[in-house]
């Protein structure tokens, strides 16, 4: 069999090799970049509506509990304090995390916040 001289309309002469490595260990430098980070930017819209909510219910209910406000059932004020701190904890958990993940520092990622891309 003749061998080719073109390959994919490239001639032989014109093609440039590159030498392999002398020692193969099986692993390429390739796969040990990390690709960029993917902000979850639904997840820390979402956090940020829960430390505001949560925020307007802890004040709210502080106030109806401080007594500001005329309550008529002052038995209805701890479940609005309760349910503020429930909405906000998680809140400002997530938004923490998002901005030590932007700021860059060690041990924080956005990875630490679940994504609803999946």
């Amino acid at each position: 069999m003749p061998a080719r001289s073109v390959v994919n309309g490239v001639p032989a002469s014109k093609v440039k090799y590159s030498r392999l490595a002398t020692h193969d260990d099986g692993y390429i430098d390739l796969q040990f970049k990390r690709s960029p980070p993917k902000v979850p930017y639904k997840a820390i819209a979402l956090a940020a509506v829960l430390f505001l909510i949560g925020s307007l219910l802890i004040i709210i209910g502080s106030l109806l509990l401080a007594g500001y406000f005329g309550v008529t059932h002052s038995d209805r004020t701890i479940p609005v304090l309760v349910i503020g701190i429930l909405v906000f904890l998680p809140g400002i958990y997530h938004l923490r995390i998002a901005y030590y993940a932007s700021k860059g520092y060690p041990g924080y990622s956005y990875d630490d916040i679940p994504d609803f891309d999946d």
